[in-house]
């Protein structure tokens, strides 16, 4: 319960700021939507709390509540330093340049928010569902409880009729969050247009300038000088050797790319890449030439440092792991979806590997918790060139390449470049994610180098785990670095089950104890039952925000099926006649038994994830690409 009254305390300094929303110069429309949310949610969990729960019993049964109000605490402090940021009294042509295109609000705040309130609310639930003493009252509101995931309500519009506001789906708030940024990149050309046509104090040129840059068609490239010419314009420092620099530009601080060499070649690739608007992909904001001197500078989004180094600094021989599981698939999610968002433009990467995963802390965030944005893909003519003229300083880079890819550059050899590939980039992020989980590089242990290491990979040799990690975690890697790329999953597939993973890490606080709660079953056996449903999931498009509690509530709902139809099987074998199925076996939710209506209560363990593996002395193992098809109860091993 702290954890909620410091989340009204959050709430309650945003109204107190809200006073001031006129003096909102830059995303006001965004700012007002992100408050107004944050309330309907705050008040919609307080309806919650006093409906299904008893104060008086706060100490005894409310446990199980700290972790996800915790969460939802750090996500509206996250909002709370958005909002400060955009209210801040600086000036006002660097805010605008900073600021103006950012999809932060929805993509970044309100994306989390809308994750996080059908877990609070699936917390809720599962405490009322033991409130009381009366057994006759706990039966009813069980039954209560199942109703809300009957099969009827498995249907996005009518489950936007049904708990749109709840869930801060109903149709205002989606409207509003489709018009949020529109309406505000029209209120900033409203302020340019006011600021021109001001008789008393008339534009500067560097003014007008940019005003242009502000305004321009996405993409388009503008003279240096609006950059380089600055007044204010000073180069900080530079990234080692590579061709980024760290900037002080209009009073904010930025990351160029220096380009050197004829820049037209690259235009309709900077075109394209200026268009991609995430929180979780480096974001060309703006793009600068000099013909003369035939440079570029392309200006983008300041990050702290790469994800390797960032590993490096934090692990030492006491700390080997180098987080925390929830922060690591918090970090995961974060990858997948910049990578979703690339391949919805049918952009693929290429080379996803650590140093080209950016980051920066969370700065409400003590605890580990780091924004991510995705970096090195696209200009294939500068990228080519610096692989070539790395490649002889980079040990072992083919441990990032799928095996199709190592096979494509052994046949091809300096004949030229192999293909990127939507799979191959699956692969690639498997590495990483063994990476996260266990702090160790993948193959580090193995003493091949070079081609030797390429020919095991090409063979289905993999990273070994260590037998204590998460085996829910190490199965959906090694589903991402499969050896038949068409089993691989999709990143739109990988986001919608890590956000329920990290639901499950959130109701399960204890996940990391030896005898901890697993998920009761394969989240990839709902994923696919559900894209098999909606088309949509199958077609591998991007979502929308406002779409995610309705994954998350269909999520549930097959998982609560799943589970309940685990539990006849195991009552049919045994003949326990105490622990039968009533009602109707086809709809959701009609099931009353205690360790059904609670999956994420459900003490399903796993003898495995304990068992010592100390006769195995290589870090690596072979796949069988065929052989090592995983079923669900393979997954949950």
């Amino acid at each position: 319960m702290e954890q909620f009254r410091q989340t009204g305390e959050v709430l309650g300094s945003l109204k107190a700021l809200m006073v001031f929303r006129e003096e909102i110069r830059m995303n006001q429309r965004q700012c007002c939507l992100l408050v107004d949310a944050f309330n309907t949610a705050f008040e919609g969990i307080a309806d919650e709390l006093r409906h299904h729960l008893r104060f008086e019993e706060k100490l005894a049964k409310w446990k199980a509540l700290e972790q996800p109000f915790k969460e939802l605490h750090r996500i509206f402090r996250d909002g709370e330093q958005y909002i400060k940021q955009c209210l801040e009294p600086k000036d006002w042509w660097g805010k605008a340049i900073a600021l103006s295109q950012s999809t932060d609000c929805i993509e970044f705040h309100l994306h989390n928010l809308l994750w996080c309130i059908p877990v609070v609310l699936e917390a809720i639930e599962n405490v009322g569902e033991t409130t009381g003493c009366d057994q006759e009252e706990i039966h009813q509101k069980r039954i209560m409880f199942s109703k809300k995931y009957e099969r009827e309500w498995m249907e996005p519009k009518l489950f936007q009729h049904k708990f749109g506001k709840l869930y801060l789906v109903s149709q205002d708030i989606c409207g509003r969050m489709d018009s949020a940024w529109k309406e505000d990149r029209w209120i900033l050309s409203e302020m340019i247009a006011e600021k021109r046509s001001a008789g008393s104090k008339p534009m500067t040129k560097q003014e007008n300038r940019l005003a242009e840059l502000l305004m321009g068609p996405k993409g388009k490239l503008f003279a240096a000088s609006i950059l380089v010419g600055s007044q204010d314009y000073q180069v900080r420092r530079r990234f080692g050797s590579s061709n980024y620099k760290e900037v002080q530009w209009m009073g904010e601080s930025f990351a160029v790319r220096h380009v050197i060499g004829e820049i037209e070649p690259l235009m309709n690739e900077i075109s394209l890449l200026s268009s991609i608007n995430h929180p979780n992909v480096m974001h060309y904001m703006y793009s600068f030439c000099d013909e003369e001197k035939k440079e570029g500078f392309l200006v983008m989004d300041l990050m702290n440092k790469d994800l390797s180094s960032h590993i490096k600094e934090i692990c030492s021989s006491r700390r080997r792991i180098p987080f925390p599981v929830l922060v690591a698939v918090d970090i995961m999610l974060q990858i997948a979806r910049g990578m979703e968002c690339l391949h919805s433009r049918k952009i693929y990467h290429g080379d996803l590997n650590l140093s080209n995963v950016l980051v920066r802390p969370r700065n409400s965030s003590p605890d580990g918790y780091l924004h991510v944005k995705i970096a090195g893909f696209g200009l294939s003519p500068l990228k080519n060139s610096k692989v070539s003229a790395n490649q002889a300083a980079t040990m072992n880079s083919c441990i990032w390449c799928a095996p199709e890819v190592l096979l494509e550059q052994e046949q091809l050899g300096d004949a030229g470049s192999s293909k990127y590939t939507e799979k191959a980039d699956v692969y690639s992020f498997a590495m990483i994610c063994f990476e996260l989980l266990t702090g160790k590089v993948p193959f580090e242990d193995n003493h091949l180098q070079g081609d030797k290491t390429s020919k095991n990979i090409r063979a289905g040799e993999r990273p070994l785990f260590p037998s204590q990690s998460p085996k829910y975690l190490t199965n959906l890697t090694k589903r991402c670095w499969h050896a038949d790329p068409s089993q691989r999953p999709n990143f739109s597939s990988l986001c919608r089950v890590l956000r329920y993973i990290k639901r499950f890490l959130i109701l399960n606080p204890d996940h990391g104890q030896p005898d901890s709660v697993v998920p009761p079953v394969d989240y990839f056996d709902i994923e696919m039952s559900l894209s098999k449903r909606f088309t949509k999931w199958a077609r591998k498009e991007t979502i929308q925000v406002s779409e995610i509690p309705f994954q998350m509530y269909a999520y549930r709902a097959i998982e609560r099926e799943k589970t309940s139809a685990n539990v006849k099987d195991k009552s049919s074998e045994s003949g326990s006649e105490e622990a039968s199925i009533c009602g109707d076996e086809n709809a959701f939710g009609t099931i009353v038994t205690e360790d059904v209506l609670s999956p994420s209560m459900v003490s399903v363990r796993s003898s495995s994830q304990v068992t010592p593996d100390s006769n195995k002395k290589t870090s690596v193992r072979k796949v069988n690409g065929k052989a090592n098809k995983q079923t669900g109860s393979d997954v949950l091993k």
